[in-house]
């Protein structure tokens, strides 16, 4: 649906680029073609760096490289935080487990002991997560996470975005599993939904896989040899200093 009209608002000076996972063709041509590329220099897998190279320049946005902050890709007043992950079959992948930054309860309000009473924990997690997130709605009018789901042989991908958003704390129960994670359920719910991790403090978001999500494969390119690039460059010794 178009923008509605108001009595009271003046129009927006930007616009999203397009609907909130309504992924345009033109999109998933130009990253598959990035990734085409990448595998013809001779890549073997693709990290989360490659695919926020990828989408930036699908989206002719700018890639932030930084490792701080939930913001990975940006274009005007819209971010999206920029997600990879392996599946052995990604077709008929149902969800997927994003990780999500580290979450310090014991930096951030000093719990010593997260198992003392895990559901404080799992609530000083989550109000880790909802403060960058409103960090990044400083910034930011629009905030998404875009998800790419990557074969082994890198010829198969599902790709899907969702809003990147804060939780209510009070919506959920935590559990600990036989490893000494914490688990976070929808309250009332047999549904995981989050995992942290007291050793390392990775919190880690469970994600159901939309309908919508966009599907495609690539076809195997040729390789790039290094003999050939070299060939290409002119290369010889008088391009290495010794010291």
């Amino acid at each position: 649906m178009n923008s509605p009209k108001l009595r009271d608002s003046k129009r927006r000076k930007s616009k999203d680029p397009y609907p909130l996972n309504e992924i345009p063709d033109e999109v998933v041509y130009s990253l598959g073609g990035y990734l085409v590329y990448l595998i013809h220099i001779g890549r073997k897998d693709i990290s989360g760096d490659d695919y926020g190279d990828a989408l930036a320049d699908a989206i002719e946005g700018k890639h932030l490289a930084s490792p701080l902050g939930i913001a990975d890709v940006e274009l005007n007043h819209l971010a999206w935080s920029a997600k990879t992950v392996k599946a052995k079959y990604p077709f008929s992948q149902q969800s997927v487990r994003l990780i999500s930054g580290r979450c310090s309860p014991d930096y951030s309000y000093g719990i010593g002991d997260p198992h003392a009473d895990i559901q404080r924990t799992g609530t000083a997690v989550l109000n880790i997560w909802n403060e960058r997130v409103n960090i990044a709605q400083d910034n930011y009018s629009s905030l998404r996470t875009s998800v790419l789901i990557r074969s082994y042989d890198l010829l198969s991908y599902v790709l899907f975005e969702e809003e990147n958003h804060r939780y209510r704390t009070s919506d959920y129960e935590w559990k600990v599993n036989k490893n000494g994670n914490l688990l976070g359920y929808l309250r009332g719910k047999d549904k995981l939904c989050f995992t942290w991790q007291p050793h390392g403090s990775q919190f880690t978001v469970h994600t159901d896989i939309p309908p919508q999500a966009r599907r495609f494969k690539l076809r195997r390119p040729p390789i790039i040899s290094k003999t050939s690039v070299l060939k290409g460059l002119a290369f010889d010794k008088t391009w290495v200093s010794l010291c």
